[in-house]
């Protein structure tokens, strides 16, 4: 087991609720985020190796997917646009065979049932507060109907919730 360390700054925002009728009209808030060289390379040899990529907490999850999208973005032929989650600076380019590259600046992406991992494998984070989007990224992660399960045990079993409470290792 290797452990390995991506940087990022969390901001309120982050506890905001989810107050659109459709998600997809939410956006989340940016946190200044980095993933080194070192790291990149740790994660795209785990993922040749076949092994499992472990995330503790959701931001986590967010920079690790974020690298993956900035991977895809350099190995595509379409020159690189300045939308919302490629307004940072590439430190490296990718090559086909990686899974993510190292990058430092903003992400907003918004992870919400629908979405496809490309990096994490397995997480471990709080439980998390209703109509929060850290609760509708461990929802697109596990299922909707697992992770209600779960918090509906969680409820019986009086686990804390929240940034300071218990946590759940989702595989």
């Amino acid at each position: 087991m290797q452990l390995a360390f991506v940087n990022l700054d969390i901001g309120l925002d982050t506890f905001r609720p989810v107050e659109t009728r459709e998600v997809e009209d939410h956006h989340v808030h940016t946190e200044q985020c980095s993933l080194s060289p070192e790291v990149a390379r740790q994660v795209n040899q785990a993922k040749l190796e076949s092994r499992r990529v472990v995330a503790v907490g959701t931001t986590s999850v967010r920079v690790l997917e974020t690298a993956v999208q900035m991977a895809n973005r350099l190995r595509s032929d379409k020159p690189q646009t300045a939308d919302r989650n490629t307004k940072h600076a590439v430190r490296n380019s990718a090559c086909p065979w990686q899974t993510v590259t190292a990058f430092s600046g903003p992400t907003d992406l918004f992870i919400y049932p629908g979405f496809e991992f490309r990096v994490v494998d397995v997480l471990i984070t709080n439980f998390h507060l209703p109509r929060s989007s850290l609760l509708m990224l461990v929802s697109a992660f596990a299922g909707r109907e697992l992770i209600m399960e779960a918090y509906e045990e969680a409820k019986r079993q009086r686990y804390r919730f929240y940034s300071f409470g218990d946590a759940m290792l989702i595989l």
